[in-house]
């Protein structure tokens, strides 16, 4: 059957899917968006707190550093207390990927390849198969093998797939197929090229990421045209748009780019126009505030804001809730895009605030009573 849009379809590649915990990561499954703590996890209380708050921004998986035996030890309470799934970061030193799994981390993010001997490898194996526990391969461009970096000379896309398939490799040679891959790299045309290969060549979910990526706004400019470059393209299964930033701004952001290529829909998705000479009220200071008062809000609904009546209607038509300047401190408000009446400047925000929640709640209404039909 043909879509209605067919400028608006992207047709997602087919990857075999896993589980990383409860949650389906490929196949047809939401892209799910992760983001990484940065508390020490040897402090579980601050960890869990931390982890709340992105669990309340929407986050799917969470990963926690586990660096030492203090933090292995802090984590089976952390996991205990934790919402989501949590994947466990190691480097190098095995034990503590056995001390993670045994922890209950649904997921060890290692590369085998520095996790030392064959045997240590199939010791890794041995305990994520014990615990049911996914693993993700995370080969950076900042961090290749030696050998790698001699042959090709520098970070490359063919040296980052080769790295990414000498670690599946010993991964299936121990017979285990529960994986997922990232290719990452803080360069945005090394990372796309490098994942445009590695899907070629695997049937395995892809975790996508731009890493070290930069502050709040580089970061995320960055992030968005890579993650979203590929995303359109098809690519990816889950992703972490890395940020000099608190890890809850990781997941509104990783949000905003699924929502914007219509992949995936959370919150409330607002439309504003950037303000002009125009506008009846301070556009970009109510945004600002909207947006603020809104994250509580987890269903999916639309939201215009305009300034004026150039654009403001047309928008507002494509909106659940519209809301457009007019003279004099009077605006005009559109419900499920039709007009309905009036509110004043300093009614504007709590008035606007209040007829999101209520469309929420009457979604939320709608589809209890759907399910329970």
């Amino acid at each position: 059957m043909s879509s209605i849009r067919p400028w608006r379809d992207i047709e997602r590649r087919k990857s075999r899917q896993i589980m990383v915990g409860s949650v389906p990561v490929g196949g047809d499954a939401p892209i799910t968006v992760q983001t990484m703590t940065n508390t020490p996890t040897s402090d579980a209380k601050a960890t869990i707190g931390q982890i709340r708050r992105c669990e309340d921004a929407g986050a799917d998986l969470i990963r926690v550093s586990c660096p030492d035996v203090e933090s292995t030890a802090a984590l089976r309470e952390i996991v205990k207390a934790a919402q989501v799934p949590l994947i466990a970061d190691i480097h190098f030193h095995y034990k503590r990927a056995l001390e993670a799994a045994d922890a209950g981390a649904a997921c060890l993010r290692i590369n085998p390849g520095n996790i030392g001997s064959d045997e240590r490898v199939a010791e890794v194996v041995r305990a994520a198969k014990a615990n049911g526990c996914a693993i993700r391969i995370g080969v950076n461009a900042g961090s290749l093998e030696k050998d790698l970096l001699e042959k090709y000379g520098e970070p490359c896309p063919e040296a980052l797939v080769e790295s990414a398939l000498d670690h599946i490799k010993l991964l299936q040679d121990h017979d285990f197929h529960e994986y997922k891959v990232a290719v990452k790299a803080s360069d945005v045309f090394l990372a796309v090229a490098a994942y445009q290969g590695l899907a070629d060549a695997v049937d395995c979910p892809l975790h996508l990421g731009i890493t070290e990526a930069g502050g709040l706004i580089g970061g995320t400019v960055k992030s968005a045209i890579g993650i979203g470059n590929m995303l359109w393209a098809g690519i990816g299964d889950t992703l972490r748009v890395s940020l000099s930033a608190e890890p809850e701004e990781e997941v509104r952001v990783g949000f905003e780019i699924l929502k914007a290529l219509g992949l995936r829909t959370r919150g409330v998705r607002v439309v504003s126009c950037p303000s002009c000479a125009r506008q009846g009220f301070d556009v970009i200071r109510t945004v600002e505030a909207l947006e603020a008062r809104l994250q509580h809000i987890k269903t999916p609904l639309s939201l215009s804001v305009l300034g004026c009546v150039v654009n403001g209607p047309g928008e507002a038509r494509e909106t659940d809730i519209g809301l457009t300047g007019g003279g004099n401190g009077k605006h005009m408000v559109y419900l499920s895009g039709v007009t309905d009446h009036h509110v004043q400047s300093e009614d504007m925000l709590d008035h606007i605030v209040a007829l999101v929640e209520a469309k929420a709640a009457e979604i939320e209404a709608a589809e209890v009573a759907e399910a329970a039909e």
